[in-house]
């Protein structure tokens, strides 16, 4: 008799299993999204209306914002730094930091493997004040180059980290075979391994970019008006005396567009490299 029924009981529960996880799918985008529709509505408000609590999302929208932001001048300036930036150091560190993790996955380098886990928890908040006497003395201070170079010092550990467990993931059989043909290790690694680990490597430059996108510390540091970028635009926003809000969300809405369009644009890719070197084989 209960044999019979525990379908019947399973059938029941299911509705209710879905419910929920329905429910919670919907509070956690909720919670994650809010936030961002209240910047793209405030972006739309005077002053005055975002810090009207009883202002809510139904109002005459406004353009003067934008704008008065764009006028400006320096947004626009400094989302252009941020791109050059990002671009350079995800690049430069895409270079590095993929074949060296495939050397390391490869030839079983498990000490280079340790020395990059602790690259990567050294807090970067350390390393400012000798960066700063060092590149102050080189008269690299206010320069593209330095932002690059302090930026790679993040980038290079991350896109390494995530490319090491990728690699493991791929099977070692394709280039033995390819060295059998007559490859070397690195023409097996350029030809063969390189192309299947495209996902992967889309994805760890995408999260290396974003991070270079959203630095503030290194750019507040070592940047000067000429390559400023936004994070520290956006701090400029904010004075002792009062903020401008209307301008600050219109300007966080205008850098947030490029950082959500690459990952809408490389969805395909990202999803695709975090789940391939999840499992090996």
């Amino acid at each position: 008799m209960s044999a019979t029924l525990s379908p019947a009981r399973s059938r029941r529960r299911r509705p209710y299993g879905a419910w929920l996880r329905g429910t919670a799918i919907v509070l956690v985008t909720l919670v994650f999204a809010l936030p961002l529709v209240w910047m793209f509505a405030a972006a739309f408000k005077t002053n005055v209306q975002v810090t009207d609590p009883t202002v809510g999302l139904w109002f005459t929208p406004t353009l003067d914002n934008f704008r008065a932001v764009v006028e400006a001048g320096q947004i626009v300036r400094s989302m252009g730094n941020s791109l050059l930036i990002g671009v350079v150091s995800t690049a430069l560190s895409a270079v590095i930091a993929v074949p060296a993790a495939w050397a390391v996955g490869r030839f079983s380098m498990h000490r280079t493997g340790s020395v990059i886990l602790v690259a990567r928890i050294v807090p970067a908040i350390s390393l400012l004040v000798p960066w700063y006497y060092l590149f102050a003395r080189m008269g690299l201070v206010g320069s593209y180059t330095v932002l690059i170079l302090s930026h790679m010092f993040v980038s290079v550990p991350l896109i390494m980290w995530i490319m090491i467990s990728f690699f493991a993931g791929l099977p070692v059989e394709l280039e033995e075979a390819a060295r059998t043909d007559g490859l070397s290790a690195f023409g097996a690694f350029w030809r063969i391994t390189l192309p299947l680990a495209a996902p992967g490597t889309a994805t760890a430059s995408l999260l290396a970019f974003v991070f270079s996108w959203n630095n503030f510390m290194f750019a507040l540091v070592f940047s000067d008006d000429r390559t400023q970028t936004v994070p520290v635009t956006l701090f400029n926003f904010i004075s002792y005396a009062s903020t401008d809000w209307g301008g600050l969300m219109a300007a966080a809405t205008l850098i947030t567009v490029p950082v959500v369009l690459a990952a809408v644009l490389g969805q395909k890719y990202l999803v695709a490299g975090l789940t391939s070197g999840a499992s090996k084989g």
